[in-house]
C-alpha cells in the first residue's frame, strides 16, 4: 500500500484516480480548493489546498510516497507543482498529461496539426511546456501519462494499449480513453514503475 496524494483529486481524472487507488487499497490524500465534493471515506484524507501557494502545497504532500498531478497545466505550470514536491522530498511525481504534445505518424505534434481546436490550445501549449521542463528535471523520478485525443466518461474495461511518445488510434480509426481505465494504467505504473523520467501514452 502507497500513501498517495492527488492535486486536483474532484476534477474527471482525479476524481477516477482517487476511486482506482481506493479499489486497490491505497490511502488517498485528496488535493483540491474545494473538498465539499470529495466523499470522505475510509482511505481517503480532504485537504483545501490553493496549489499555486507553494508552502501550503508542500505541507499537503509531505510524507506521500508518490504525489500524482490532475491539475489543469493553464493554471499550474510546472515549477509551482516541482518545487514542491521535491521541498517536501517525495521522490516520486505522475503526471496527467495531454495529447496536444504527442506525435503524429509524420513526426509533427498534433497540437500544430491543421483543424487543432482553438479552444484547446492554450491547455495543450501549457501541457507541452510542463513536459518540456520535467525532461530537465534531473532530481525528481518523473512520469508524464498522455491520453489519447478523446479524453471522455465511460466504462472501465481494463483493455487498452500503450505507447509512447506516438499518438494511438484504435482499429476504427478513433483516438480515445475513458478517464476510468487512464486512471487503471496510471495506477498500474503506481505500483510497477516501467516509464521512469518518460511520457507515455494509453489508448485504445
Amino acid at each position: 500500500m502507497s500513501k498517495i496524494a492527488i492535486i486536483g483529486a474532484t476534477g474527471r481524472a482525479g476524481s477516477q484516480l482517487l476511486e482506482e487507488a481506493l479499489r486497490r487499497g491505497h490511502s488517498v490524500t485528496a488535493i483540491a480548493r474545494d473538498t465539499s465534493k470529495i466523499d470522505l471515506r475510509e482511505g481517503v484524507v480532504g485537504k483545501a489546498v490553493d496549489a499555486l501557494d507553494a508552502a501550503a502545497l508542500q505541507a499537503a504532500i509531505a510524507g506521500h510516497d508518490v504525489v500524482i498531478s490532475a491539475a489543469h497545466f493553464a493554471t499550474l505550470p510546472a515549477s509551482a507543482v516541482v518545487d514542491p514536491v521535491k521541498k517536501a522530498g517525495v521522490k516520486r511525481l505522475l503526471v496527467v498529461g495531454g495529447a496536444g504534445s504527442l506525435l503524429l505518424p509524420d513526426g509533427t505534434r498534433v497540437i500544430d496539426s491543421e483543424g487543432f481546436p482553438e479552444a484547446y490550445k492554450a491547455e495543450a501549449s501549457a501541457g507541452a511546456e510542463f513536459l518540456a521542463n520535467l525532461r530537465q528535471e534531473k532530481q525528481l523520478d518523473w512520469t508524464f501519462l498522455s491520453p489519447s485525443a478523446e479524453f471522455v466518461e465511460g466504462e472501465r474495461t481494463g483493455k487498452f494499449r500503450l505507447g509512447q511518445d506516438g499518438l494511438l488510434v484504435s482499429s476504427e480509426g478513433r483516438s480515445w480513453i475513458t478517464f476510468a481505465d487512464y486512471a487503471i494504467a496510471m495506477l498500474d505504473e503506481v505500483e510497477a514503475p516501467k516509464h521512469s523520467r518518460q511520457r507515455f501514452a494509453v489508448g485504445y
